[in-house]
């Protein structure tokens, strides 16, 4: 390889240099909301792998196990909104720290519940928390980091979901493996408690943006109040549907394949819970790498063009997992790809949407369209399990998550670029 060929491949390969550069309150803001994202990740995708014991233990059907896994993200959309609300009104910091104590509580609560409509409850009550930490610490990143690391920072937080359903999968092979199914989910979501930890570390050392305190300094002087429904102004309604539209198509898109990945794997494939875990590590370790490489990507290729790489390829890697005749072998291999896309998918969105609205309502519009875009995604799970009755499991997933593609591609031909741009007072 020649020298400049060797140049441009260092040159265009993502790396982490840019973090030494942050200052002492971006690394504090990076870390705080890159752990919060994570054990978030943890605490909703355990859920994901209990569904197989739940069905068996409780004689659940797939339509209601699918509900389960629903309402959380349903109740989540509620949840984005009205945090979103609360920290244009009383700050990111403090709204922060109570949605991640209130869905800590409400997924340790989960493993004392002994009935379909128990859990029904607190998974939907933990989706008030769920919803709220996304929409709150995502304006957080876009507010606290410098525009030129957006990007880069607020994609490197969404791979702190991946860790975190990683952290779940080695908890799933672990506990099953030495204790009854009956105790073993349980304990997955018992351990849902730790994010409460974070909150001492984002009280002692995560500040508010001074972006957000200006603007709420603005608004008192004036006399004025956060209007919520500012968002659907007429000078602003095109962007608060593009990106709700936006946010329905890769979130219903993700959930439809995920939160019926451990199913799939054990019923259609008949693998064991060990085999499941490894073909699950591929995707997570691959969902990893998409986040990074998808954030790096951000900030060079832009937005738009990131966005559009990664949908158009989610597409194709669903449809090959799930519709292709295809040996276990194969199978394994093509889980890299198939996280790597549908998780780097959502890397650009917290810097794009903190972009597109201004800081008035920032936080208002942010939360309202990303949950929205969960809240209708949150229905593809409920809709997979229900379908799954009249025809394959696989082809349940496919049609509903290559349909979700579809629409991340034809509206991200309508909104337009804001790589480099200062943000909107």
């Amino acid at each position: 390889m020649t020298k400049t060929a060797e140049d441009n491949l260092r040159s265009s390969a993502p790396n982490a240099s840019w973090i030494v550069g942050l200052t002492t309150q971006e690394r504090s803001t990076l870390i705080a909301t890159f752990g919060g994202w994570l054990l978030d990740g943890m605490d909703v995708m355990v859920y994901s792998f209990v569904i197989p014991t739940l069905i068996l233990q409780w004689h659940l059907t797939h339509g209601q196990a699918g509900l389960l896994g629903t309402v959380t993200l349903l109740i989540s959309a509620v949840g984005g909104w009205l945090a979103g609300i609360a920290a244009d009104r009383y700050g990111r910091t403090r709204v922060l720290q109570i949605t991640i104590l209130w869905f800590a509580l409400f997924t340790f609560l989960s493993g004392f519940t002994n009935s379909y409509w128990q859990l029904l409850i607190t998974r939907g009550l933990q989706g008030l928390g769920f919803g709220g930490e996304w929409a709150v610490g995502s304006v957080l990143m876009g507010e606290a980091i410098r525009s030129q690391h957006r990007g880069k920072a607020v994609g490197t937080v969404q791979g702190g979901w991946a860790i975190g359903w990683g952290l779940a999968a080695i908890s799933y092979a672990a506990l099953f493996s030495i204790l009854p199914a009956a105790l073993a989910w349980r304990v997955m979501f018992w351990i849902g408690i730790l994010p409460a930890l974070l909150v001492i570390y984002i009280r002692r050392h995560v500040p508010e943006p001074e972006t957000s305190t200006l603007a709420r300094e603005k608004r008192q002087q004036s006399g004025a109040k956060a209007q919520f429904l500012e968002i659907f102004h007429p000078k602003m309604l095109r962007i608060t549907v593009l990106t709700s539209l936006m946010s329905v198509g890769l979130q219903g898109g993700y959930y439809a394949i995920t939160t019926w990945l451990p199913t799939y794997l054990k019923t259609v494939r008949g693998l064991s819970v060990l085999n499941t875990s490894a073909y699950l590590y591929m995707v997570i370790i691959g969902s990893l790498c998409g986040y990074l490489v998808s954030a790096d990507l951000a900030d060079r290729l832009g937005r738009k063009w990131t966005l559009l790489l990664f949908a158009v390829n989610s597409f194709l890697a669903v449809w090959a997992y799930t519709c292709l005749p295809i040996s276990n072998h194969v199978m394994l291999a093509l889980g890299f790809p198939l996280g790597f896309f549908a998780s780097g998918s959502f890397s650009p969105i917290g810097a794009y949407f903190t972009e597109l609205f201004p800081g008035r309502f920032r936080a208002s519009g942010q939360g309202f369209s990303y949950n929205l875009g969960r809240g209708v995604g949150a229905l593809f799970p409920a809709l997979v399990g229900f379908i799954s009755a009249r025809m394959e499991l696989g082809k349940a997933i496919a049609i509903f998550a290559t349909g979700a593609y579809l629409v991340v591609i034809l509206v991200i031909g309508l909104l337009p670029e804001t790589k480099g741009k200062a943000l909107l007072s």
